[in-house]
C-alpha cells in the first residue's frame, strides 16, 4: 500500500554499535579480519572465538556455548540462531521488535543522483564517472511497537550453570539503548535521525497479563513545526490492566508534544535527554 516502514534491523544495529562502543560483548555485528592481503567479514565461529578466545568444534559441549552465548548483551536481549560444527542453537530472544511504521502522512520521498569522481573501467561507457542513486524521505516518524517476555528463557534455567534468566541489568541495558542509540549513530544515511519518544509499560512482578500491540494506541501528528503523540486511547487501555506497575514516557519537548498523560494512571514523564522527571 505503499507505507513507509523501518525493519527491526535498522533500529536493532544503532543499539549493538552503542554496546560495542561500551565494551559490551555483542556477536552479531560485523568485524573484519586480513586474509591473502585482503580485508573480509568474519564468519560466525570466528566472531566466536574473537569473544570467547576459543573455536567451536564438534567435540565443544552445547551447554558451553550456550552459556558463552548469553554472556553477548545482543543474544541476551534478541536471542540468537547459532549454527557451527555440529551446534544448531536457536534462542528465542525475549525482547521482540515488530514492524516500525511511519505514522506522519505528508512523508516524500526523494531520489538524488551521485556522480562517483571516477569512471567505472568494467563499463562500456568507461570514460565517464559512474552514476548512482540515492532515495531518501524527506519526513518520517516511525513508530517501533516492542515486547520482552523474560519467560522465554525459563527452558535455559538450571541446564546452564549460574544462569539465572533474563536480568534486570539486560532490560536496563536494553532501555538506554532504546533511548539514544539512533540519536548516537550519525552516518550519513542516518544523519537526523533522533530518538523523539519512547514508551515503557512495565507490568508487576510475576504478572501473565498479555498486552496488544500498543503501537496502535498511540496517534501522532503535527501542528506548525511542533510533533504532537496523544496517548489517550494508550491510557484508557492502562486503566483497565491492574497488573500494569507503571507507564514511562520519555520525549524531546523541544520538538515533541505529549498530550492526555494525565489519562494514564502511574505514568511517570521524563526528558528523553536529560533523563530527569518532568
Amino acid at each position: 500500500k505503499g507505507r513507509i516502514f523501518g525493519s527491526d534491523k535498522a533500529i536493532k544495529y544503532p543499539m549493538k554499535v552503542k554496546w560495542v562502543n561500551e565494551d559490551e560483548k555483542v556477536l552479531y555485528i560485523k568485524s573484519y579480519k586480513e586474509e591473502k592481503n585482503a580485508i573480509s567479514p568474519k564468519a560466525l565461529g570466528e566472531r566466536y572465538e574473537e569473544l570467547f578466545g576459543e573455536k567451536v568444534a564438534k567435540k565443544t559441549s552445547t551447554n558451553e556455548v550456550v552459556s558463552n552465548l548469553f554472556k553477548c548483551v545482543d543474544v541476551m536481549n534478541f536471542g540468537a540462531t547459532f549454527a557451527e560444527a555440529g551446534c544448531n542453537i536457536s534462542i528465542t530472544g525475549a525482547v521482540q521488535f515488530g514492524q516500525g511504521f511511519n505514522l506522519y502522512e505528508d512523508t516524500r520521498v526523494e531520489v538524488q543522483d551521485i556522480l562517483s569522481p571516477f569512471r567505472n573501467s568494467k563499463k562500456d561507457d568507461a570514460n565517464n564517472s559512474s552514476l548512482g542513486t540515492k532515495i531518501i524521505a524527506d519526513e518520517t516518524h516511525y513508530c517501533y511497537p516492542f515486547s520482552i517476555n523474560p519467560e522465554n528463557y525459563n527452558n535455559y534455567k538450571g541446564l546452564i550453570n549460574g544462569f539465572e534468566g533474563y536480568t534486570k541489568d539486560a532490560y536496563e541495558k536494553f532501555k538506554d539503548a532504546a533511548l539514544i542509540s539512533a540519536t548516537a549513530f550519525a552516518t550519513n544515511s542516518k544523519f537526523a535521525c533522533e530518538n523523539e519518544y519512547s514508551i515503557f509499560v512495565e507490568m508487576k512482578e510475576g504478572s501473565k497479563q498479555a498486552l496488544p500491540n500498543l503501537a496502535r494506541y498511540v496517534e501522532f501528528s503535527k501542528e506548525k513545526n511542533m510533533s504532537i503523540l496523544d496517548i489517550n486511547k494508550l491510557g484508557k487501555l492502562s486503566n483497565q490492566i491492574n497488573d500494569i506497575e507503571s507507564v514511562e514516557v520519555y520525549y524531546n519537548p523541544i520538538t515533541i508534544d505529549i498530550k492526555n498523560c494525565e489519562t494514564c494512571k502511574n505514568i511517570k514523564v521524563f526528558n528523553i535527554l536529560t533523563r530527569e522527571v518532568m
